[in-house]
């Protein structure tokens, strides 16, 4: 029956259709892990709403300056408790993970200090945040603050030119759990941890920034139980569901975020203003669904691994490896199959199925990107969507699915693009 109306509805071939159930069957056991982590991290958070407390009145809205607003308030001390912080700010005005983290770099780093990037290059939109792309005027560079990068050996960190490069000048180091647009592995959770104890060994008062966009919920910990100082994401993208619409999350100690809160508002006030406008109960729903919505996209992420290991393509990670994010990257080698790839993923989506894709100068990148986002909240990398920067080898960065049934036939959609060209 599905068969069936996968080739009638959507045009699979009998090709795809028989590849796809082999990348199932060859991904079970990494299936199930996924779903064990969801089962633990979905207990995490409903225990966590159970000993805030949480009611009707914090679903709730506020206006004006925001005073008192106890959904507002409480949604932090939920986020600082289950991502293992001693405080925390959840703001639906946080426009995107970037913002989040430049948010953190000024609140913390001063005139004359070093900020170093231990996993190599930041990402894309990061680089005229610190000042070493283009001529935007605020960067931290404006500001007297100095930057060093500690470029990666083998995708892996190159621990003793981490160790020359923290001298007596730094006040932070960013590290990186995904892979932006690279092609390595994603860091672990543990694996920032030892990055962690090798920075404050050197100098414990170093802040360890940690971004950890698309990481959320994909392991059973989250790097501040490993010493960082601030973590930082995006409610579009793993802890809000599926259902927030807009915001981000700045998760750490007491001092770092108090820090970040007058960046965010200004000294004095800090976080005591800021009206929730009625965005509390989605946010609240999309934390507490979170842990489940993540599990279907690193499903779907294991079974475009698969999916394409089948079709003959360097995938990572492999579909049989742990994961410590929702991107699968695919290489393709071959611009038309990268946009084509993209096309595939827009067909199968939502919102906008029958919008083709094209490579645009987006605000932010320094290459042209293609990027295909059916999705209710624009942009929500969460729920499906995929993109790269048309620049060699041409890899496709895909991540989210809502639900995992989707998800597959969107990412089925795509292969069969991919296998016209082929």
């Amino acid at each position: 029956m599905i068969d069936l109306f996968l080739k009638n509805s959507y045009g699979i071939s009998d090709k795809i259709i028989e590849l796809a159930k082999i990348a199932d069957q060859k991904s079970q056991s990494a299936y199930s892990k996924a779903e064990e982590i969801c089962n633990y991290n979905s207990l995490k958070v409903l225990k966590s709403f159970s000993d805030h407390c949480v009611s009707e009145a914090h679903l709730g809205m506020t206006t004006g300056y925001g005073y008192d607003d106890v959904g507002r308030d409480t949604l932090d001390r939920i986020y600082a408790d289950v991502f293992g912080g001693e405080d925390a700010i959840v703001r639906h005005n946080i426009v995107n993970g970037t913002m989040a983290i430049a948010s953190c770099l000024y609140g913390v780093l001063r005139p004359g200090d070093t900020l170093v990037a231990a996993t190599g290059k930041p990402y894309d939109t990061l680089e005229e945040v610190i000042g070493i792309r283009g001529e935007s005027s605020g960067s931290l560079k404006d500001f007297g603050v100095k930057f060093r990068q500690v470029d990666m050996i083998n995708s892996r960190v190159d621990f003793e030119g981490l160790r020359q490069a923290l001298d007596s000048t730094v006040k932070a180091v960013i590290i990186q759990r995904s892979k932006g647009y690279d092609w390595r592995d994603t860091y672990s959770v543990n694996q920032i941890g030892e990055i962690i104890s090798f920075v404050k060994e050197i100098n414990s008062n170093i802040i360890c920034i940690v971004d950890n966009c698309y990481g959320e919920f994909v392991e059973e910990k989250e790097p501040c139980s490993v010493g960082a100082d601030l973590i930082v994401g995006s409610l579009i993208k793993n802890p809000g569901g599926g259902l927030a619409q807009s915001g981000g999350y700045i998760v750490g100690t007491k001092k770092a975020v108090e820090l970040v809160s007058y960046r965010l508002t200004c000294p004095g006030i800090g976080r005591e203003c800021g009206a929730s406008l009625g965005n509390n109960r989605t946010m609240y729903q999309g934390f507490f669904m979170a842990p489940h919505v993540v599990c279907n996209a690193v499903k779907a992420g294991i079974f475009c691994s698969a999916m394409f290991e089948e079709l003959g393509y360097q995938v990572n990670p492999a579909s049989n490896c742990a994961r410590a994010d929702i991107i699968t990257s695919v290489k393709f080698n071959s611009k038309e199959k990268l946009i084509e790839f993209c096309k595939g993923i827009q067909a199968g989506s939502p919102i906008d199925s029958y919008v083709t894709p094209a490579p645009w100068d987006m605000p932010g990148y320094e290459n042209k990107v293609i990027m295909a986002a059916g999705a209710f909240v624009q942009g929500s990398s969460i729920e499906i969507s995929a993109d790269g920067p048309l620049r060699p080898p041409y890899i496709a960065y895909f991540q989210g699915g809502l639900t995992f049934e989707t998800a597959k036939l969107a990412i089925m959609i795509a292969a069969e693009n991919v296998l016209k060209i082929s």
